[in-house]
């Protein structure tokens, strides 16, 4: 019989093709590049269970027109990307009806509602467990006007009874010295952990995932065969070589829009491109994440230093980095944390998958019966990455998953 076929191995092809091998099941894990030097490789390390609402709510919409015309800005378009934008804009802006907002949120808030018990049991079986921080994340605000831009994020978690907590002053520096003593309010999210090297965590679970019998071939996807009857039978590499498949699972991240496309089955896929710094002698020891929503960035211990991340720059998957959005959010940063250093430090640009309505999908093709989807997790790949496993597992083998997965459905759009 032909394996199953995982397309992608990033965190969450990765965890897709470990969950299905622990079941007995026989995997073949397929990237174009080594696993997890994708979009895993220079994450921000988050396990952010507090971040699920829709990028698309009005707090957002507000200051939007403000960060575009900033090209400093946490959001940026390249002008000539911006003709392939407008379906997407179209998409986002409708995803922005209240009616819309509070499917979108109950979607998200279900799919992180199980990142803990997921999470907790991959890394338990994986001998994993010291990866995950006991830390949570502190949102830090300069001043009250700043606490109130962000009050919709605070309303939508009080809803979904998220754990959270408002600081003032010396209790703020209490938790982290380092930061600045012009921060007038922060709240901390306790159950927003990090993990320790997410490159790492990516290599120990396709180790843990070979070590049951799975297999990784590198390889670039080209092309699928399919039977009269629409079953995909084998994928196409880029050199040649031909992967027979009994069941298929793509998961390529913001590459999974052109293989679905090849499918007849085009996925409204854009890809978020993301910057980080990872500082290796940073000056300062940290505890807990941080992020500053009014800056946009976030700031996590992880992979043996402190790494400097955040901001949106839209620009497809083929124009070149520009670092110059790595260095402002570095500049930014050091605003939070004076007594930074930058001496050792390495730049880093990854795609997320990103959809407009800020949910992803997950669960069966529409089209051909032996074909899933696992993509468009756009901030919350790691997050989300274990629960996602568990589900496309459940899927696959016949399982009931614990949660509706309507809503994760390709043909949503």
């Amino acid at each position: 019989m032909s394996p199953i076929l995982v397309a992608g191995a990033g965190i969450i092809g990765t965890t897709i093709a470990y969950a299905l091998q622990r079941r007995g099941e026989t995997v073949v894990l397929i990237d174009r590049n080594q696993p997890g030097r994708g979009a895993s490789f220079g994450n921000m390390a988050s396990i952010a269970v507090t971040e699920f609402m829709p990028a698309s709510r009005p707090g957002i919409w507000a200051q939007m027109p403000k960060w575009l015309l900033d090209r400093e800005g946490p959001v940026r378009i390249r002008p000539t990307y911006m003709p392939k934008l407008v379906p997407w804009f179209l998409r986002f802006l409708a995803a922005s009806r209240p009616s819309k907002l509070r499917e979108l949120e109950t979607a998200g808030a279900a799919l992180c509602g199980r990142v803990p018990e997921d999470l907790g049991a991959l890394l338990s079986e994986t001998g994993l467990q010291h990866m995950l921080s006991a830390e949570g994340c502190l949102s830090l605000y300069a001043d009250e006007a700043e606490f109130r831009a962000d009050r919709d994020h605070i309303e939508i978690l009080e809803r979904f009874g998220s754990r959270h907590q408002v600081l003032r002053g010396d209790a703020i520096r209490d938790l982290e010295p380092a930061l600045t003593n012009t921060i007038d309010k922060a709240v901390l999210f306790p159950d927003n952990r990090s993990i320790s090297d997410p490159y790492k965590l990516v290599v120990a679970l396709v180790e843990a995932f070979q070590a049951l019998g799975g297999t990784v071939v590198r390889g670039d996807v080209v092309a699928f065969e399919q039977n009269e009857t629409g079953i995909i039978s084998a994928l196409r590499l880029k050199d040649g070589r031909r992967v027979e498949a009994d069941r298929v699972v793509l998961a390529a991240g913001a590459y999974t829009a052109g293989l679905s496309a090849k499918l007849g089955e085009p996925i409204p896929l854009e890809t978020e491109r993301g910057y980080s710094t990872q500082i290796m002698a940073p000056g300062i020891s940290m505890r807990h994440s941080i992020i500053w929503p009014a800056r946009a960035f976030m700031v996590t211990p992880t992979a043996g230093g402190i790494r400097v991340g955040g901001t949106v720059e839209m620009a497809g998957l083929e124009a070149p980095p520009d670092y110059r959005r790595a260095k402002v959010l570095v500049k930014r940063a050091k605003e939070a944390l004076p007594d930074l250093k930058v001496d050792e430090a390495s730049e880093w640009m990854g795609h997320r998958p990103a959809l407009a309505d800020t949910v992803p999908v997950m669960g069966p093709s529409a089209k051909h019966r032996n074909v899933f989807y696992a993509t468009g997790h756009g901030h919350l790949g790691l997050t989300y990455a274990a629960t996602t496993g568990r589900l496309i597992a459940d899927l696959i083998t016949g399982a009931k998953p614990p949660i509706d997965m309507k809503p994760y459905r390709v043909d949503r759009f």
